[in-house]
């Protein structure tokens, strides 16, 4: 180790170091600072797919609709979409499609029209449909 300048005092602190050593205090301090910015980031993602998480237990547009305003907040940096995304997460939506779907069948018995396909079997007979037109 060299000998410190004449000049220099005679009891130096501890963050001084001497030419050609090692600056531990410095790589301390870019540890840290890497570190801070590492778990700064996973916490601000955390809680920024928290209205996700809580959506995610209910239902499915539901949590679609919270999933994209979740984005957009994050993409447009604007917290009132992630607030909305927030409150409709807590927000229980109520089921309209059910009662709806009860009246329309309720009403095509009344009208003595024969009940409309499964859902299932529509899609596969379109698709054996299309494929028939296709090869022939």
């Amino acid at each position: 180790m060299t000998e410190p300048h004449p000049s220099a005092v005679e009891h130096l602190p501890f963050f001084i170091t001497a030419p050609g050593g090692t600056d531990v205090l410095m790589i301390i301090a870019v540890v840290t600072l890497v570190g801070a910015v590492l778990l700064a980031g996973v916490f601000f993602l955390t809680v920024h797919s928290l209205p996700e998480r809580l959506a995610h237990k209910g239902q499915k547009l539901q949590f679609e609709i919270v999933a994209v305003l979740c984005l957009l907040a994050l993409f447009t940096h604007s917290h009132v979409l992630w607030v909305g995304a927030l409150l409709l997460a807590f927000v229980d939506l109520p089921d309209f499609l059910s009662p709806l779907n009860r009246i329309a069948r309720a009403s095509e018995k009344l009208a003595d029209l024969p009940p409309p396909p499964d859902p299932p079997a529509a899609i596969e007979s379109h698709a054996t449909a299309s494929h028939s037109q296709v090869g022939g």
